[in-house]
């Protein structure tokens, strides 16, 4: 694993957006097609707008999955991870093949309709972020290490459902759902790349727990430890944990 660690996050996001793009283009050019898997909230704002200004990107050719989205919450809501990515990156770019997981039908046949196609090819470059419980895509702790269907439905913890509130989705613990579809671990980790992006203050203790603890579905963004190909982006605040060690030689698998 390679851990970048930059003073904001702009700068932060800029060049996570940069190493993202170069693996759409390559892929564009070797196979005319690119198949991407995107995380959302707000500690993806910087980079997918970054991501959205890069050039020489043919996004009509890219096909796009994501990585979860709240059960029974409507396309309208603020919430909404279908609307944020149309918002912030579907509509601005031009994606045509994308594939949203519609969280107001039943659950469980958008698992097996949106996974089969998922599953069907491999994602050039994947996404994900670090929750402030340590979770990965909506896989809260404990997370299935061993399911190999390439999207579940998953019951949010506590601490997950705080961390929406925190960031302004939400009003109140009421309001937030208590299940969501969640892409799996093991179909997240066959992404030949993973590029996370994960700033601020508040994620240092899941960063530290998850980069130095054991790997472990108790800290299941640890996975991503074992995983060939990955890049850490953090800022000084998320990374303020770390032991020195842990940022020169790359987190332990």
């Amino acid at each position: 694993m390679k851990i970048r660690i930059f003073d904001d996050k702009e700068s932060l996001g800029q060049t996570a957006a940069v190493q993202a793009a170069d693996i759409i283009r390559k892929a564009l050019k070797a196979q005319g097609k690119s198949r991407i898997l995107v995380a959302t909230g707000g500690s993806q704002f910087e980079f997918l707008e970054a991501l959205t200004r890069e050039k020489g990107i043919d996004w009509a050719k890219v096909e796009m999955f994501h990585f979860d989205e709240y059960i029974g919450l409507s396309i309208k809501h603020p919430a909404s991870f279908r609307k944020y990515l149309l918002e912030r990156l579907i509509n601005k770019v031009g994606i045509k093949e994308h594939h949203l997981l519609n969280g107001e039908v039943d659950p469980e046949k958008v698992c097996k309709e949106v996974g089969a196609l998922l599953a069907a090819g491999p994602i050039d470059v994947a996404f994900p972020g670090i929750g402030e419980n340590g979770h990965l895509a909506f896989n809260d702790p404990p997370a299935d290490f061993q399911t190999e269907k390439p999207y579940i439905v998953v019951n949010l913890d506590e601490a997950c459902r705080k961390q929406q509130i925190g960031e302004g989705w939400f009003k109140s613990m009421a309001e937030v759902p208590e299940r969501a579809i969640s892409i799996s671990i093991r179909q997240l980790m066959k992404a030949k790349t993973l590029i996370s992006v994960v700033p601020d203050a508040r994620k240092a203790n899941a960063v530290k727990l998850c980069m130095e603890g054991t790997v472990s579905p108790n800290a299941p963004a640890s996975i991503m430890r074992t995983h060939p190909d990955v890049t850490l982006y953090l800022d000084k605040q998320s990374s303020a944990l770390l032991n020195p060690k842990t940022i020169s030689s790359g987190a332990p698998a």
